[in-house]
């Protein structure tokens, strides 16, 4: 897509080049900024796993959950408000735009504050809740203590991303999510070998590569015809948090109970020793990676979808939808045959020397990637219930995967399969939430269709 063009140009590149031209090109850049960022979620469990450490590399794993936690955050302002811009400019509201732009910064900058307070003020406590063991503890408290400081810049980059990308200038995100990501990678054996401050380290760098993603991002959004940030644009009424709300829970949800059941997962691994929560903690990593292209290729066609719903073209909204899931089910196959095939060696990339976390991590990861395709249906559907407004539904879908059925096939499985039950836990929840995902969706692509021929009657 240009970099550079008017509202009224960018409007009608939106609502009428080709839909796979159009996907392709808002996609690229946020698959490489969601790629990205699993890296970037990757890279301390891998530096760290050089330490040789089964507990510093269960700290990684244990911490996950509050890093997800500030991401539910962060996306939720940023979806809820992006969403919102997305339909504003495409009805051609410019300064209803710039009102949620700035409504959503601001209040989740706040946000981040309150989240590095608490973070600072009870890290040995916050860790136990999050699952770690009394040998993990001392890793995980030094990771939050140098972790927290970055929160609001964390949670602020993911909302400009998120907002870029609404308005489909995802270009600008990717630069500011890359250079990040490259900084904290080239800071993590700095920090973590040559300064000798092991797990402490690989936060710090965190840290630091979010603060560099800020200041990026934010002078993207003065490049162009993006909306820029202004304070006196801030516009805290209750019809704003209201729009944010309806557009930002379902993110919320899903990156939430994400946290909590990976919580549920460190407590229940926990169970089999540091090893299990190693080994299901590298899984996790793994699979967000795999997943990672899936939601950055919907999160392309997000913007496609509340621009053209916005302008009330829904053939195109229910075309680009399933031209969406054909590819990404595609890739998906692809991906998980190359995992089923590779398991024990992914897993050793990031812990070697440590028979029982591949063992327990190959075993894992080959039974996620069984039902991995299934992903492609469950988060398009989901990004476009979102991106139309329908809260109740997206949230609900979004709520499934990782909440409603992963946190009771957590506790339920292990009492009859022992740690087997662990391993297949997302598995069983993967099948579940496509099936509610299918019924979901198709009644409102058949809705699409009944108001294409209710349109066409008018005219």
């Amino acid at each position: 897509m240009p970099k550079t063009m008017s509202h009224e140009e960018k409007l009608t590149y939106m609502t009428q080049t080709s839909l796979p031209r159009l996907i392709f090109s808002l996609s690229v850049p946020t698959i490489i900024s969601m790629l990205i960022t699993a890296f970037y979620n990757m890279a301390d469990t891998y530096f760290v796993g050089l330490i040789g450490s089964a507990s510093a590399t269960g700290a990684i794993g244990v911490v996950f959950p509050l890093m997800s936690i500030m991401q539910a955050v962060a996306f939720m302002f940023g979806h809820g408000s992006g969403n919102h811009m997305s339909r504003s400019l495409g009805a051609g509201d410019t300064e209803d735009a710039e009102k949620m732009a700035a409504t959503g910064f601001f209040s989740a900058f706040v946000m981040g504050c309150l989240i590095m307070l608490i973070g600072l003020c009870i890290p040995s406590g916050l860790v136990s809740l999050l699952g770690a063991t009394d040998t993990i503890a001392p890793y995980a408290t030094q990771y939050v203590l140098y972790l927290m400081p970055g929160a609001p810049f964390l949670i602020s980059s993911f909302v400009l991303n998120n907002q870029l990308r609404f308005q489909g200038s995802a270009f600008y995100g990717m630069i500011g999510m890359t250079a990040g990501t490259l900084l904290n990678v080239v800071l993590d054996p700095v920090f973590i070998f040559v300064l000798d401050m092991g797990v402490a380290g690989a936060a710090l760098a965190t840290s630091l590569g979010q603060v560099a993603s800020f200041v990026l991002l934010l002078l993207g959004t003065r490049r162009g015809c993006n909306i820029r940030i202004r304070f006196r644009s801030f516009t805290p009424t209750a019809e704003n948090f209201r729009e944010i709300f309806r557009g930002g829970v379902p993110s919320l949800a899903r990156q939430g109970l994400a946290s909590l059941a990976t919580i549920c997962l460190n407590i229940a691994a926990a169970v089999y020793g540091d090893a299990a929560v190693a080994a299901m903690s590298i899984v996790n990593r793994v699979m967000q990676m795999c997943g990672s292209a899936v939601i950055g290729f919907g999160q392309g066609f997000q913007p496609v979808c509340g621009f053209n719903y916005g302008a009330k073209l829904y053939g195109r909204v229910r075309d680009a939808f399933w031209f969406s899931v054909k590819i990404c089910f595609l890739l998906l196959i692809v991906v998980a045959a190359a995992a089923l095939c590779f398991a024990p060696q992914i897993v050793a990339l990031f812990l070697q020397n440590n028979a029982e976390v591949q063992q327990i991590g190959a075993l894992a990861l080959r039974l996620q990637c069984v039902t991995l395709p299934l992903f492609s249906f469950v988060i398009i559907s989901n990004m476009m219930l979102q991106t139309i407004g329908m809260a109740g539904k997206a949230t609900l879908l979004a709520a499934s995967r990782q909440g409603l059925f992963l946190i009771p096939a957590v506790f339920l499985l292990p009492k009859f399969f022992g740690l087997l039950g662990v391993q297949m836990s997302q598995t069983v929840s993967d099948v579940l939430s496509f099936l509610l995902a299918v019924p979901l969706t198709l009644k409102v692509l058949k809705s699409f269709t009944q108001q294409e021929e209710t349109d066409a009657v008018k005219k």
